[in-house]
Formats: C-alpha cells, structure tokens, sequence
C-alpha cells in the first residue's frame, strides 16, 4: 500500500503545481493543461479506490491510520477537481465577456434609446465609464459625421444642376 500511496501523494501535488500554472498559460495551452489536469484527477480517483481496498486489508493496528491518509489524499483531490471547475467556470466566462463587449463595440448606434440600452449592458459588463464616454463621442461625433457628409453631397448634386442650367 505505501508505494501507491507514496506515488499518489506525489501526483496530488504535481497537480497542484500544475494548477498554479494554468492561471499564467496562454490561450492555446489552456485547454491542453485542463485535459491533462483531468486525466491526472481521474488517474487518481481510480488509485484511490484500490488504496482503500488495501487499507482495508491491512492489520487492524495500522487500519485506522491507512484509512485516514486515504481520505485526506481523496479530500485533497475532490479540493483540486473543484478548484479545476471553477477555473473552468471563470474561463468561459470572461470568454463570452470579451465575445460580448467585440459584439457591443463593433454595433452601429443610431437612436439614443438604443445607445442607452447598449451603454447600460456595457456597464453590466464591466466597461469603464472612461470607455462608456468614449463611445458616446464616437457616436455623435458619427452621427454630424453623416449629417454633414449627407448635406454636402446634397450640395454638390443639386447644387451642380442649378449652376448648369442657368
């Protein structure tokens, strides 16, 4: 029992290194070092089973304490499967964040009651006020942008049949 015991406990805290690590990898590398911390959990799962079929075997002067090192190494484990869900969870939600805000600033605004609702879910998503007020300008500054390009192309149509016809 004590070599898969030492070879498990080993591998726990490979884990856990590797788990410090996935908060600094780039984006490719992510889901790679996810899989692999899985597989790794699973790998120990299925050891921890056997280990608890021989703590149960061994002599009853040892039993209790095998017992406990086996459910300290499974509490350790069930610790970094949900340390690994909820790094998951945060990844995929700051990806559809980003995917959000790319949607919300690529949008065209055209009347004030949709550039206030578009304002009020960039500021749910965590868009600065700095950043809200910039695309306020931009969108007025659009807006007399197209008026004033509208008007002088208006001009130069009318304006060039008046002086042809006179």
């Amino acid at each position: 029992m004590d070599p898969l015991y030492q070879q498990t406990h080993k591998q726990v805290h490979e884990i856990q290194s590797r788990m410090g690590r996935l908060e600094t990898a780039d984006k490719q590398s992510v889901q790679i070092v996810e899989n692999e911390i899985q597989a790794s959990i699973d790998q120990i799962f299925s050891r921890l089973e056997r280990l608890e079929i021989l703590s149960s075997k061994e002599p009853p002067n040892k039993r209790q304490n095998a017992k406990l090192r086996v459910d300290q190494l499974k509490y350790d484990v069930q610790h970094l499967q949900t340390a690994l869900r909820n790094f998951q969870h945060r990844r995929h939600a700051r990806e559809q964040q980003e995917r959000q805000r790319e949607e919300l600033l690529s949008r065209i605004f055209t009347t004030n009651g949709t550039q206030k609702k578009i304002l009020d879910i960039a500021n749910m998503l965590g868009l600065s006020n700095t950043v809200m007020r910039l695309i306020e300008k931009r969108a007025f500054q659009d807006k007399y942008f197209m008026i004033g390009t509208q008007g002088s192309c208006q001009t130069a149509r009318f304006g060039g049949r008046s002086a042809g016809s006179s």
